[in-house]
Formats: structure tokens, sequence, C-alpha cells
């Protein structure tokens, strides 16, 4: 029985898929909404709403990533084919140890970012995709080591040694090596999910929140704020205790007790506010289908 078979009866691979896709979900969910600098945790979005919302998160990293392995996979059949053959045995010892080094290498020059440090790399400041380069170096270093690794364990295999420490010792490596693969990949979607999020909210803003609907807001009292394009009108005693109305607000999102609305004219992230009104008799939320 393999590890992985081990594995499995501890965590089911779906457990494990519907784990990661909740917890991309709860950070794209919690980091586009902090963005408006409202507390997710506030929002008590449900499981089924984290859910719905990693499709969105993953979709882009997930498939990139799959391409890349496709192509690593197909490089390193390719070059595990090669030193197969009969009297390369000499090469592939050579490749597999330069492999390991330059994998080692890479892992560990990346290694730091997992801890919060920069490490210094020779891309301009300016790349839009430099903050994932770490954490990819860090997985092909992991990939090309490992496959290394099972070179050196598929030779011994071929020669029948019976060097069973050496053996263990490298398979407890190549199983951290795959550990190490899975952490970095793990580290860079989640850069990537949150970054993407952050994204998405800014973008929203610049565009005054074209999406969010539309509301007037009826007050009992007057709501002091100081969001700009909003328009105030008193209709007067006569029209009931809602007299206070507000007209240019649009709904971003609402908790169990709290409205959080925006300016339909917010679009500078610098003057960007979120008015909060409290869900009780004091204020009524009106949907209307245009700016009024």
């Amino acid at each position: 029985m393999t590890l992985f078979d081990k594995a499995a009866y501890i965590v089911a691979p779906g457990t494990a898929v519907i784990g990661l896709l909740y917890y991309f979900g709860s950070l794209y969910a919690d980091t586009y909404y902090a963005t408006f600098g409202v507390p997710a945790a506030d929002l008590q979005l449900s499981v089924q709403s984290y859910l719905a919302k990693s499709p969105d998160a993953v979709f882009g990293p997930v498939w990139f990533l799959l391409i890349c392995g496709l192509v690593v996979l197909l490089v390193l059949g390719r070059v595990g084919h090669t030193l197969d053959r009969p009297g390369k045995e000499r090469r592939r010892r050579t490749v597999c140890q330069v492999l390991l080094v330059v994998g080692l290498f890479m892992a560990l020059l990346g290694f730091p970012v997992f801890f919060g440090l920069r490490i210094w790399l020779p891309l301009p400041a300016g790349l839009w995709w430099r903050p994932f380069v770490p954490p990819f170096l860090v997985a092909l270093g992991a990939t090309l080591a490992f496959f290394a690794v099972r070179q050196r364990l598929q030779r011994s295999a071929d020669e029948h040694r019976r060097e069973r420490t050496a053996e263990r010792m490298w398979s407890a490596g190549g199983a951290l090596l795959i550990g190490l693969l899975a952490m970095s990949l793990f580290f860079g979607v989640s850069q990537y999910v949150a970054a993407g999020a952050a994204t998405k909210a800014r973008a929203a803003i610049e565009a005054g929140n074209e999406k969010s609907l539309p509301v007037l807001v009826y007050s009992r009292i007057p709501v002091a704020h100081d969001a700009k394009g909003i328009t105030y009108k008193d209709l007067g005693a006569a029209k009931g205790p809602y007299r206070h109305r507000y007209a240019g607000f649009r709904l971003l999102v609402k908790s169990p007790s709290r409205f959080y609305l925006v300016s339909h004219q917010a679009r500078d992230m610098k003057h960007y506010m979120t008015v909060v009104l409290p869900d009780d008799d004091t204020v009524r939320v009106a949907l209307t289908s245009a700016v009024k």
C-alpha cells in the first residue's frame, strides 16, 4: 500500500477538493470586500456562497498550472526516455546530479518568500506577475529535484541494489520534495486569488459600481456622510416619519444587520468610502431601476 493509498483512508480526495475550493472562495470574498472596507465576518456568508465564488477565483491559475504541468511532464518524460537507453549510464548520472543541484538551488532561492521575506530577482518592479515568480520557482525546482530522485531510485531498482537505508533516504527526500511542490503551488494560487480579488474590487470602484443596484434611502433622522454625488431632499412631515430621502447610493452588499452603500460617483480609490447604515426601523432602503 502506497503513501497516497494510506492518505486516501484519512482524507478522501473529494473532501480535500471541497476544502481547497472553500478556502480559495473565502479568501477571494474576504479580500474583495476588504478592499471596500467591509469586514467579511459581518456578512456571515454561507459555505455554499464561498464555494460558488471559488470557480472565478481559481479558474485562471488552475489552467495555467495544468498547461505548465503538461509541458514539464512531456519534457521530463522525453529526457527520462533518452536516459533509459543502454550505454547512457554515465550521462544519466551526470544529468540527474545537475538536475538535483539546479532544482534544489531554485527551491532554496524562492523558499524565503513563504516567510514573508523578499528575494532579489532580475526583473522590473512594475511587472504584475513578479510576486508569483518565487513560488513558481520553488515548484519548478522541486519538480526537477524530484525527477532526479526518481531516476536515482529507478536505477537502484534496475541494478538490484540492497542499500535499503540509502533508498529510504532518497524516498524520504522525494516525499519532502512533493510536499514542497504542493506548498509552493498552494502559496502561489493563494497569492493569485487575493491579488485577483483586490484588482476586481478596484475595477468596480473605478467603474462607479455600475453593477450594483441603485437604491433610495429614507431615514427618520438626517444621515451624516461624506459620500460625493448624493442628493438629499426633506419630504416634510406630511410624508410620514421617513422624511429624509437620499438618492445616488448603490447597494454594495447587505449583512444580516447592516447595509453597505457606495456612491455612484465614487471612482477614486483615494477618496472612496463605504457608508454603513443599520438595518432597523430608523431607515428604509428601496431598490430602484436607476439613480434618481
